[in-house]
């Protein structure tokens, strides 16, 4: 039988070191690759369907509106108004749209996709109108204060 010390010592290097050095380089490569997954950020969401873009149509933005007000915790908040009406033929369970802040340069700053009509709103029947309240408090410095672009990204038809 083989002693443990006397192995060790025939190869010049002690156990405990090799096995240590073993698990600092495991940990700096786990540590390389969940970094790169972290940067990668979570997948888009899908596009809209087929069906969904030959629907848009179908549905109105009005009575939009911002104002800008300060909350409890001194923070700025940027509040978006508005009601959405569905003229097509068909009940919506959820809708989403991407609210698209500029800087001065035409550059965007931020991107944020919200819902405006949810299962939890009881869904948007057909000729119904239904009143929306987008929240914003992370909007950067450099956003040019203009009203962002709202684009419809997700349709679920009921």
């Amino acid at each position: 039988m083989v002693d443990n010390k006397t192995a060790a010592a025939k190869s010049g290097f002690p156990v405990p070191v090799v096995v240590v050095s073993l698990v600092l380089l495991l940990g700096m490569a786990g540590f390389v690759l969940l970094e790169r997954a972290a940067r990668k950020g979570p997948p888009p969401p899908p596009p809209l369907t087929g069906e969904a873009k030959a629907y848009v149509h179908n549905l109105q933005l009005f009575d939009v509106a911002m104002q800008a007000h300060e909350s409890y915790l001194k923070q700025s908040v940027v509040e978006i108004t508005g009601k959405i009406g569905n003229n097509g033929s068909q009940t919506l369970k959820h809708i989403e749209i991407n609210c698209v802040f500029y800087d001065a340069y035409g550059q965007v700053v931020l991107r944020e996709r919200v819902p405006i009509v949810s299962d939890r709103m009881g869904g948007l029947s057909p000729g119904e109108i239904k009143s929306f309240r987008l929240a914003f408090d992370n909007i950067p410095e450099s956003w040019n204060q203009a009203m962002p672009q709202l684009v419809i990204a997700s349709i679920l038809f009921g």
